[in-house]
């Protein structure tokens, strides 16, 4: 029997007991949220489907919340974690004034969106290497007025951001290369692995990030990356090698770990 054949409260069960059997732990909360998405009950039938077959809630549904925004997300583009909600909490906390603000390695763009809501009117911009990600971050920075750049980590920005960013956050992929199959089916099967990868030790980009970050920031201006708790001791010391002034932070509810780094005013 289709779903679309029960009544609206049976319909609930079903979807209930369809998601719970899939092996989805919040299967009563994921009901909701399809039940609430779904325009048409084909539509409700085909998400539950979906979801059944492992794909990410978010990606089922179309949107992740993030800081109370609704974030659009597509297939291929990696999903925005609840735990990077501390690195935009550690980006207002250090620059509450910042009038210029970079998402680097943006994915669908959430970071920027989050802190360009926070801080009101801001010159935003978005970058990433994936045009996947680079189209999804569009739909999400443009209610702030953000841009949004292709390209490889600082290539894809202008060039008249020199020495003005006030933030940059850069949620850089940080899981060991060997560690990727190892990852929960849902980011493995389904996110971009140069969302993931972050090469032998997972810091590859990061270090690459962290070299470059002194040419872009403003005087004053702060890098903030997320990490792992095992990553963060060489991160900070990528982040003092560039010469920057260097703080880690972590909040433990969350398992959330970043790296703030400040070019010397």
């Amino acid at each position: 029997m289709s779903l679309s054949s029960l009544s609206s409260s049976s319909s609930r069960d079903a979807v209930v007991a369809a998601l719970r059997a899939a092996g989805c732990v919040f299967a009563e909360d994921e009901a909701e949220l399809i039940l609430s998405t779904a325009r048409t009950p084909a539509e409700r039938d085909a998400m539950v489907a979906r979801r059944v077959a492992g794909q990410p809630l978010e990606l089922v549904v179309g949107w992740a919340e993030f800081r109370g925004l609704r974030i659009t997300v597509e297939p291929g583009v990696f999903v925005p974690r609840r735990r990077t909600e501390f690195l935009v909490e550690q980006a207002l906390a250090h620059a509450p004034h910042a009038s210029v603000v970079v998402d680097l390695c943006c994915g669908s763009g959430a970071v920027g969106a989050a802190l360009a809501a926070a801080l009101g009117e801001v010159d935003l911009h978005a970058a990433d290497i994936d045009p996947a990600a680079v189209r999804c971050a569009r739909a999400n920075v443009a209610a702030h007025g953000g841009h949004t750049h292709q390209g490889d980590l600082f290539e894809a920005l202008p060039g008249r951001l020199r020495g003005r960013i006030d933030i940059l956050a850069a949620n850089v992929p940080y899981v060991p290369t060997g560690e990727v199959p190892l990852l929960p089916a849902e980011a493995r099967e389904h996110e971009p692995r140069t969302a993931l990868d972050g090469g032998g030790d997972g810091l590859d980009v990061l270090r690459r990030v962290a070299a470059g970050a002194p040419e872009w920031l403003a005087p004053g201006g702060v890098l903030l990356v997320e990490t792992s708790e095992r990553q963060a001791p060489a991160a900070v010391e990528a982040f003092a090698r560039a010469g920057l002034t260097v703080r880690p932070a972590e909040d433990e509810e969350r398992y959330a770990h970043v790296v703030l780094g400040t070019r010397v005013r």
